[in-house]
């Protein structure tokens, strides 16, 4: 029977009392759970990150407009800008996690890692962390594993989804995920690996969901960027040595109660934050309009 630990404090125990990594408890329990081998379960995750991989590539090369014209190929005018504000490679990272998120805006193939809210996320992190360390696919399979378990721990004392507590637990949980598999991945220590974790979390709380027009598409693909960059800090930070100070189970424990006592409008509801500012209604109205439009006769609602 597979341990599924409830707390970071846990999974830390668990991993030093048996002398196992990180993302071997996290097998164990996915094999446990789908009744496979160990070697269909990395090989399930392969093919996802190979999803995550193609996103990337369909949001930078295909034509990425949204039904609803808010989208409009973000991705490949920051891809392509001859001014780069650091780095090429933190352009690469960007407009990577812009891609991907942009595809499931327009209706492409994603993974919902954790949401497809923040599915742009860990593509944009990975595939670029894979491409400046020549990382091995098999490296990324045991980051994503070890980002599956931040998730478990989130989800069971805060929440994954925005309608519970906000952005903070879409986008925040996936940078989260992002930057402990990113740490994990570059040989950091289990100490390394939960601080940027809670460092993240500390960077993300208190953000609101609030998606004009009740679309996954503003402010969502614009934060899938940004948590990227955070995860990306947070990761950096971690693996100096930097103490997050407050326990990352402590932080996680300060977005479940951030997200209790956030008002229902900041929850994915389209009535608060951007989705109620003027401009936010008369998108709002102008896509509920097309959408009306479009309809059969027989669907037109009375």
């Amino acid at each position: 029977m597979s341990y599924l630990f409830e707390t970071f404090k846990g999974w830390k125990a668990y991993c030093e009392e048996k002398d196992v990594p990180l993302y071997q408890p996290v097998l164990e329990y996915e094999v446990d759970q789908k009744g496979k081998e160990e070697g269909a379960i990395r090989e399930g995750i392969l093919r996802a990150y190979r999803v995550m991989r193609e996103a990337v590539e369909t949001g930078l090369k295909e034509d990425m407009t949204s039904r609803s014209g808010m989208i409009n190929n973000g991705a490949k005018k920051v891809y392509n800008h001859k001014l780069s504000v650091l780095s090429p490679e933190f352009q690469k990272l960007i407009s990577r996690a812009l891609a991907a998120k942009e595809v499931n805006s327009c209706m492409g193939r994603v993974v919902a890692a954790p949401t497809a809210g923040a599915s742009g996320i860990l593509p944009g992190t990975l595939y670029t962390l894979q491409e400046i360390h020549d990382l091995p696919d098999e490296s990324i399979v045991e980051g994503l594993l070890v980002g599956a378990g931040i998730a478990l721990i989130i989800e069971q004392n805060a929440s994954l989804a925005g309608a519970v507590g906000g952005c903070q637990a879409e986008t925040g949980s996936a940078a989260a995920m992002a930057s402990g598999a990113m740490v994990y991945c570059l040989g950091g220590s289990i100490e390394q690996v939960f601080n940027a974790v809670g460092i993240t979390i500390q960077c993300m709380l208190g953000l609101v969901c609030d998606p004009v027009a009740g679309l996954v598409e503003i402010p969502c693909v614009v934060r899938n960027a940004s948590a990227a960059a955070i995860a990306n800090s947070s990761a950096q930070i971690a693996l100096a040595d930097v103490d997050a100070v407050i326990p990352v189970d402590e932080c996680v424990e300060a977005m479940g109660e951030i997200g209790a006592s956030m008002e229902n409008k900041y929850k994915e509801t389209a009535l608060g934050g951007l989705a109620a500012t003027l401009t936010g209604q008369q998108i709002a109205k102008r896509v509920l309009i097309q959408d009306i439009e479009i309809l059969p006769d027989e669907e037109l609602p009375e």
